[in-house]
């Protein structure tokens, strides 16, 4: 076994903060989480008991107890982030163990190996709240969905956050080309086309080409290659648990890579046109991307005409109304002049997408904080069966 190892009759030379922390002294059990770790990227610390140095039971990323440790530490201070390892999931002693140590998770080694190793390689690489993702697609033909997305990325960016920006359609001609990076360094889809299983995130990002303080991920001038939905998906994932903002350009056809995306999507905007014949496509589309999206919105593009407004093309489509995006004048001049898409803060384009962020992320001060973070409260126990993996416990 490798490892840095304390117990509690003798103090580690320390760890440093974000570490996984292992807690077990069944060398069989050692030597498998010490492997899910190696494939993780992650040098964890091991201990018998409570860690001697002062704080690292708290501060540790992610605590991995093995069933044979969990008596040694009853009093602990209450945490997120402990997973209990038991060889049998069938003894209630294993379940009220959890309880005693505040456990979020019970797990069976070898079959929830997959699900902890991601779990210890989020930990490993900082991963906490994830992006909120944005998916952009066009109602018709030229609906405007591509500078949308280039906007939207650009207003985050611009106001801080970690930004990433995703060309979903190999047939859109590049957002690096709308953007003016079309020359710069960096990787483009074809790279990413054989990605199997886990990317890290860290290195997706250092990877892609930083256009105006963001990271784009477009198509190169080659030909045509094929995603598959396997590499969609690794891709995407790694891309939102760096945190901030993901946006996504998609086309309106819903092929396997596209359906991968958009069940990763938080919001889907559908830009449409205040055209009668727009509004027709446009519900074909809502129709075939709908069902996937759990929370899409129309964009409607002004100026309104052929007796709609934008309430009114909202309800034809019955979908919920993001807000009308007026023209903006110069738009394509200031494109030849090298400015990319929102690039004019008074524009329209702009303030629409400083309203919807202002919306979305209402937390603008604090992009690191996990939402949805459960209080423990009593000291229920519920199993939770996850493909015979193990079970989750609130205690």
């Amino acid at each position: 076994m490798t490892g840095s190892t304390t117990s509690d009759a003798q103090q580690a030379a320390g760890g440093a903060p974000g570490r996984p922390l292992i807690v077990s002294e069944d060398e069989r059990l050692l030597d498998d989480l010490l492997r899910l770790c190696a494939a993780a990227g992650a040098e964890p610390e091991v201990a018998a008991g409570m860690p001697a140095e002062r704080g690292r039971w708290e501060r540790a990323p992610l605590v991995l107890v093995g069933d044979d440790a969990a008596h040694r530490l009853q009093g602990v201070v209450r945490r997120e982030g402990v997973l209990l390892i038991g060889r049998d999931l069938d003894d209630h002693a294993v379940w009220r163990q959890a309880v005693v140590i505040g456990a979020d998770h019970v797990l069976r080694l070898p079959d929830a190996e997959a699900w902890l190793v991601d779990r210890i390689a989020d930990a490993a690489e900082g991963a906490g709240r994830q992006a909120l993702t944005v998916g952009v697609i066009g109602g018709r033909g030229g609906a405007g969905a591509s500078t949308l997305a280039c906007a939207l990325a650009l207003s985050a960016a611009r106001s801080g956050r970690r930004t990433m920006l995703i060309d979903g359609d190999p047939l859109g001609g590049g957002l690096d080309v709308l953007l003016g990076g079309e020359a710069a360094e960096g990787l483009r889809w074809p790279a990413f086309a054989e990605s199997r299983g886990r990317l890290g995130g860290g290195a997706l990002e250092e990877s892609l080409p930083e256009l105006h303080s963001l990271r784009v991920l477009s198509w190169d001038r080659g030909d045509s290659v094929v995603v598959p939905p396997e590499a969609m998906r690794a891709v995407l994932s790694a891309a939102r648990r760096r945190g901030g903002v993901v946006v996504v350009d998609l086309p309106r056809r819903v092929d396997d890579g596209v359906a991968e995306v958009l069940a990763q999507l938080d919001v889907g905007l559908l830009v449409v046109p205040a055209e009668l014949r727009a509004v027709a496509a446009a519900h074909r589309v809502a129709a075939s991307v709908g069902p996937a999206v759990r929370d899409l919105r129309v964009v409607v593009r002004g100026p309104c005409g052929s007796g709609l407004d934008d309430e009114e093309i909202a309800r034809l489509l019955d979908l919920p109304l993001a807000g009308e995006l007026a023209a903006e004048p110069g738009l394509l001049g200031a494109f030849g002049a090298g400015a990319p898409p929102g690039s004019s803060v008074r524009g329209p384009l702009a303030k629409f997408c400083s309203r919807f962020w202002s919306q979305a992320l209402p937390d603008a001060g604090s992009t690191s904080a996990r939402p949805g973070a459960q209080s423990r409260v009593g000291a229920q126990i519920s199993a939770v069966e996850a493909g015979g993996q193990g079970g989750s416990v609130t205690g």
